[in-house]
């Protein structure tokens, strides 16, 4: 079999591993997404496949087989349920749930900032899809707008329903495998964690990290850092001070700017221990004040005075 197929179309029609191939839903430089259908099953599925090169390495291979078998056992909401993964006439492939919809990334491109409430139901969906995931020791390492897939819902009191997608299995085996080249980074610079960056170690920090930026394109319609050169993008992860929130979005309180700077911190152990606890910080500091009420004074407290003997017939 060929790899990367040289256009959409080069493998519809294909039956791969009992996935009948139906059409091209993305690509990478690592894989290519393809809508099928589970021959088996008769369920239409995302079928993920990986380049060849990456089965011919035995180290990379076990760490996929066993890095898949941990992301099919979370059972989450909000996180793609995998289905299968296993290795069929040179390829490693993957068979997700298909989720009808569009990712974050064309939802911004298409709105722009989105408003804070729906910004914050889909942080909080996020939030506790990474917590899940990072209770079984599994990192993503690319939180993104594009590995987060907004479905199609008719629910009024849940308008939105959010999946997080891609749990970068490929990219944690390669970099545990040694498989990347020295100075190559895998993973999408606007949102990379600073010790990521910087080779330390990652935990599910790193994951936070890359969310606040999520949130921050969210309530903004950019990512925290932006610069024009890359190695620019990479320094100021690293050194720069996050943006002001209030600054860009006026119409959020000045109390968010702290909740986003320790999200972005540069240090793991500066930020918040959860997602979670983040998003709550943040839906705190958002929130509209409650109006006090005026402290009762001693007229408030005198009882109204009875009514003349000839109004009480009118009040009955």
């Amino acid at each position: 079999m060929s790899w990367p197929p040289k256009s959409p179309s080069g493998l519809i029609g294909a039956e791969i591993a009992g996935y009948r191939v139906e059409r091209e839903l993305g690509r990478g430089g690592m894989a290519v997404v393809y809508q099928a259908k589970d021959l088996r099953l008769g369920r239409t599925v995302a079928l993920k496949l990986l380049a060849p090169q990456y089965t011919r390495n035995d180290a990379f291979r076990r760490r996929f087989t066993q890095e898949s078998r941990v992301a099919a056992a979370i059972d989450h909401p909000n996180i793609v349920p995998v289905f299968e993964a296993g290795e069929f006439d040179g390829l490693l492939y993957i068979a997700m749930c298909y989720v009808s919809g569009q990712d974050l990334r064309a939802l911004i491109d298409q709105e722009g900032r989105l408003p804070v409430a729906v910004a914050l139901r889909m942080a909080a969906q996020l939030a506790s899809a990474l917590d899940a995931a990072h209770a079984r020791e599994l990192v993503h390492r690319d939180v993104k707008p594009g590995n987060v897939l907004v479905a199609k819902v008719v629910d009024s009191d849940h308008p939105e329903h959010v999946y997080l997608t891609d749990f970068g299995l490929a990219k944690k085996s390669l970099s545990l495998t040694g498989f990347t080249t020295a100075g190559e980074f895998v993973g999408t610079l606007d949102y990379v964690a600073p010790e990521r960056i910087a080779g330390r170690p990652v935990d599910g920090r790193a994951d936070l990290y890359s969310l606040a930026c999520v949130v921050h394109e969210m309530l903004t319609g950019a990512p925290p850092f932006r610069r024009e050169d890359q190695l620019e993008l990479l320094w100021a992860h690293q050194y720069d001070p996050p943006p002001a929130l209030s600054e860009e979005r006026p119409d959020i309180p000045a109390a968010a700017d702290a909740v986003l700077r320790r999200a972005l911190a540069k240090a793991p152990d500066d930020r918040y221990d959860s997602c979670l606890e983040f998003v709550a910080a943040l839906r705190d500091a958002v929130a509209e004040p409650v109006p006090r009420r005026r402290t009762p004074t001693a007229v408030d407290r005198v009882p109204p005075p009875e009514p003349p003997s000839w109004a009480r017939p009118f009040l009955i």
